[in-house]
């Protein structure tokens, strides 16, 4: 079916997307998916829905739990078709801290890293800017019916659309924090490595995606309440920076609130930085290092025993 389609422009104009232009291009697309659905569905949740009628009031959000599960779910399929769009050109990354951690365990260039972290900070940016730019109205009209402290017209609830911020249970402190994201993003490049290595039980690629979409689920789930469980540094600062522009001021730069945190906007790029490359040392000191054993031995044995089973003559 691709062959049979015709190039939008001509193949001797395309010969440099080839290569490392390509594929920062589809790391800017597959991050520019990610946020669009994933900062969109908080906007669903925080703005649109209030303000459409759809709940018991216009500043009516998260009355229960269960209404976490519209977020987690959200962001999943985000990652999941950001995965499917990128994934066939530069392995869909679309998270600094997996490009990281893919270097330092899994032999990606480091000249690549760079390009990559560029193309999806710019991917990032995008998507926030076209998140607002859908739900402009709503986020106008919920934040002036909020009363609560308000930076630059905005509110703490409308900023939650676009970046993080953490629980006020942990009263300003950063440890609490950074360790929440590091603990998130180690899982999340412990899993995705565990689900795309093919010494493992690997999944079929066509699956892939859908299961690392899982993985965000069950991280955003488990860990999600404590910072907002960015674990990806791009998806925190591009719309944190859209957000600075935008008009949220000291709510994204420096990421501060009166009596409630401050200076918070490196701890999403910091942790999950740290994280990825926690998670995939995790992984090849407990998993990947016995499947190189096992693979030297020739002859594997089936999981779970301990050597191969030999049939008595």
């Amino acid at each position: 079916m691709a062959v049979e389609i015709p190039p939008l422009i001509k193949p001797s104009r395309l010969r440099r997307r080839g290569g490392l232009l390509g594929e920062c291009l589809a790391e800017f697309l597959g991050t520019f998916v990610l946020i669009s659905f994933g900062c969109g569905v908080v906007a669903m949740a925080v703005a649109a829905l209030p303000g459409s009628g759809r709940t018991a009031g216009p500043t009516t959000f998260f009355l229960g739990a269960g209404d976490w599960m519209l977020i987690t779910w959200g962001w999943a399929m985000a990652v999941v078709f950001g995965v499917y769009v990128a994934g066939g050109v530069s392995g869909a990354h679309i998270n600094p801290a997996v490009t990281l951690a893919f270097a330092v365990r899994r032999k990606f260039p480091w000249a690549k890293v760079v390009p990559y972290w560029v193309s999806q900070l710019v991917g990032a940016f995008a998507g926030a800017a076209l998140v607002y730019g859908v739900y402009h109205d709503a986020i106008r009209t919920f934040d002036a019916a909020m009363r609560a402290p308000k930076t630059g017209g905005h509110t703490l609830a409308t900023f939650s659309i676009f970046a993080t911020f953490p629980a006020p249970y942990f009263h300003g402190g950063i440890w609490g924090p950074l360790f929440d994201q590091i603990v998130g993003t180690a899982f999340l490049v412990m899993l995705v490595v565990a689900l795309i290595d093919l010494r493992n039980t690997a999944v079929q690629a066509n699956l892939g995606p859908l299961l690392i979409g899982f993985a965000v689920a069950a991280i955003g789930m488990s860990y999600g309440a404590n910072a907002g469980y960015a674990i990806n540094p791009a998806r925190d600062f591009g719309p944190r920076l859209f957000t600075w522009v935008a008009g949220w001021k000291s709510l994204a730069f420096p990421g501060s609130l009166s009596g409630a945190f401050s200076a918070y906007w490196w701890i999403p790029i910091v942790g999950p930085l740290v994280g990825g490359v926690v998670g995939v040392l995790v992984y090849d000191l407990f998993i990947g290092d016995v499947l190189v054993v096992r693979a030297a031995q020739g002859e594997l044995p089936e999981p779970g025993r301990t050597r191969p089973v030999v049939e008595e003559e």
